[in-house]
């Protein structure tokens, strides 16, 4: 599969007209694949809540627009906060297992790669803060 403009755009305006602003597209054959590789499409606006995850690391390549990273401790303070735009030399980010974090689309027809190990496990409320 060639991952070009084209496919981003189909998959950024499936993002553009979902209710949560935001559209993922599987890279990984199934939900069990011991690797989550996926492009994620995000919009100014979309919601992502406060979560980590316990059994792996998050890596996110950021292909175009930009994005703002806010990493939590467990009073729910603010720690660190990274702006990741290719424009100004700034990649990706690689989130360690367990870090409290979300992100925010700053632009308009954002891109991510991501990746984390797998399977996939939804989000427990242990997992949200």
């Amino acid at each position: 599969m060639l991952i070009n403009e084209q496919l981003l755009d189909e998959v950024t305006a499936k993002a553009k007209t979902s209710e949560r602003l935001r559209m993922n597209f599987n890279l990984h054959d199934s939900l069990d694949a011991k690797a989550q590789r996926l492009l994620n499409a995000l919009e100014p606006g979309t919601v992502l809540p406060i979560h980590r995850h316990r059994n792996t690391a998050e890596t996110y390549i950021v292909l175009r627009g930009s994005i703002r990273i806010l990493f939590y401790n467990e009073k729910k303070e603010l720690i660190k906060e990274f702006t990741i735009d290719p424009k100004n030399n700034e990649y990706g980010i690689h989130i360690p297992i367990g870090q409290w974090h979300t992100l925010e689309a700053l632009e308009s027809g954002t891109m991510i790669f991501e990746v984390k190990d797998g399977p996939y496990t939804p989000f427990s409320k242990e997992d949200i803060l």
